[in-house]
């Protein structure tokens, strides 16, 4: 059994160096030639879905939807779900990353993006650019609705939809696409290859390179490489 995973082309705020999490950017010019090449990598090599997962997020579903293009395959059903969101980087988000190193240390801002459970400042609820007043979330209890996240919190966020949708689907039989973000597919891989919660934190996963999985009956890796 195959799994694909893609990480969403470089975004405008990737481009710029800010931190992004749930704010809802664009892809830049470099991430939408980065889907294409990864949908024509797709067709070259043959691969083939019967279903794509992707969060609900604009450059994510413009990635999943350029990849299906590309490889001719648009007509695959696609679901979407908060639960593939990236990673909430609370008050961090939208600031430039360098200023923030240099207002708060170097060694502060990498424990709050590479540390596997320390939290970023927490958004207020009352932000203008809360999660909370974002309606695609509205169908959501308020106390689900993050403020921040690290990874630890991501994995725990991420880990229900791939038990309830994704395994499930892979098990039946269906050649699965995921496109996501940098944080919720690293929280799958921690899970699906078994990472430590050390060595998590030096796993990177390229924009735009298709990732394949071969698995065996039990979901267990057998082979893992990029296209």
């Amino acid at each position: 059994m195959e799994l694909v995973f893609i990480r969403h082309g470089q975004s405008e705020w990737n481009a710029k160096n800010l931190f992004t999490g749930w704010r809802d950017v664009k892809l830049s010019e470099k991430g939408l030639a980065e889907a294409a090449e990864a949908g024509r990598k797709l067709k070259e090599k043959g691969y083939e879905f019967d279903i794509a997962f992707t969060s609900v997020l604009t450059r994510a579903i413009k990635t999943c939807n350029i990849v299906l293009e590309e490889s001719d395959q648009l007509f695959v059903p696609q679901i979407k779900t908060w639960r593939l969101n990236e990673r909430h980087y609370g008050q961090l988000q939208g600031l430039d990353k360098k200023q923030t190193a240099e207002k708060y240390g170097d060694e502060q801002v990498h424990i709050w993006r590479r540390s596997y459970d320390t939290l970023p400042p927490l958004l207020d609820k009352d932000d203008e650019f809360s999660a909370h007043n974002d309606r695609r979330y509205a169908h959501l209890p308020s106390d689900v609705v993050p403020d921040g996240e690290n990874l630890k919190v991501t994995l725990e966020r991420v880990l229900p939809f791939w038990e309830d949708q994704i395994a499930p689907a892979i098990l039946s039989g269906k050649r699965v696409l995921v496109a996501a973000h940098g944080n919720s597919l690293r929280a799958l891989a921690k899970h699906i290859e078994g990472i430590s919660d050390e060595d998590i934190m030096g796993l990177e996963i390229p924009t735009g390179q298709p990732l394949v999985y071969k698995l065996d009956d039990n979901l267990n890796v057998i082979e893992k490489f990029y296209l």
